[in-house]
């Protein structure tokens, strides 16, 4: 893989720095593209201590102007993007009735909106060179809904359609797009909701852990085995899949 380059948006932590980390293992010169400059680069950083080649790069997804002055830069410094891993995102845990349209347009922006215009910047190139690799990431609360979250439900189940959607678009050209879609997964964004949630951390924590069959939460490194697989040079028949990656809690 080391001819290839990879763009990971939301690159710096927590599944991103998972999918970062294994991908500039793997030998992708991979671009860590996040709104957290200096966590970016202490994340390439690790991966160019570790023998790989990595460049730190500020992007908004939310602003276009940022994504494509990103794009460009990283096309500049590493070549053309190969792949892209669009796994920028947020979310914030609350009933329906008590959103907003602000809350809305947020989610939207970022969690769906912040994708097509990742999409929109390189797959010009990837149609031009014949050859690319689009792995979205989405959630298994837009598989199968998750409480507390419907907007953030919905913006990803639109991924999972949009990115089904595009594979077929671009099929003929030697392009692949599939999904990943992590479930509850041991990051610090996590643990926060947990700290927040008015009740003891631990006992939130140990829920969700309870329900996983495996009996344990997923770590960034078994959503970036997923990501790495669609990423590689043998999956080119793979393509407008949806895969989970949650211990068993969700076999849809």
């Amino acid at each position: 893989m080391s001819n290839r380059v990879a763009f990971v948006t939301g690159g710096a932590q927590g599944i991103g720095r998972g999918i970062s980390v294994t991908l500039g293992a793997q030998g992708f010169r991979t671009a860590v593209a996040d709104i957290n400059l200096e966590r970016a680069r202490e994340t390439a950083d690790a991966i160019n201590q570790d023998g790989g080649k990595a460049l730190a790069v500020e992007v908004d997804v939310t602003d276009t102007t940022s994504v494509q002055a990103g794009v460009k830069t990283v096309s500049d410094e590493l070549g053309p993007i190969d792949v892209v891993v669009n796994n920028a995102g947020w979310d914030d845990f609350m009933k329906f009735v008590d959103t907003d349209e602000q809350f809305w347009n947020r989610i939207l922006n970022l969690n769906f909106n912040g994708q097509l215009r990742v999409i929109q910047s390189v797959l010009p190139g990837m149609i031009e060179r014949g050859w690319g690799r689009v792995i979205n990431i989405g959630s298994d609360a837009g598989r199968v809904g998750s409480s507390l979250e419907a907007v953030y439900s919905g913006a990803k189940g639109g991924v999972i359609a949009f990115t089904k959607t595009l594979a077929r678009e671009v099929a003929t050209k030697g392009i692949t797009a599939n999904t990943v879609c992590p479930g509850p997964t041991d990051t610090p964004a996590l643990r926060k909701f947990a700290d927040s949630s008015g009740q003891d951390a631990d006992k939130v924590l140990g829920g969700m852990t309870k329900a996983v069959p495996m009996k344990r939460l997923a770590t960034p490194e078994d959503v970036a085995a997923a990501v790495a697989f669609f990423a590689s040079d043998a999956t080119g028949y793979i393509t407008g899949q949806t895969l989970s990656v949650s211990g068993g809690l969700t076999m849809a």
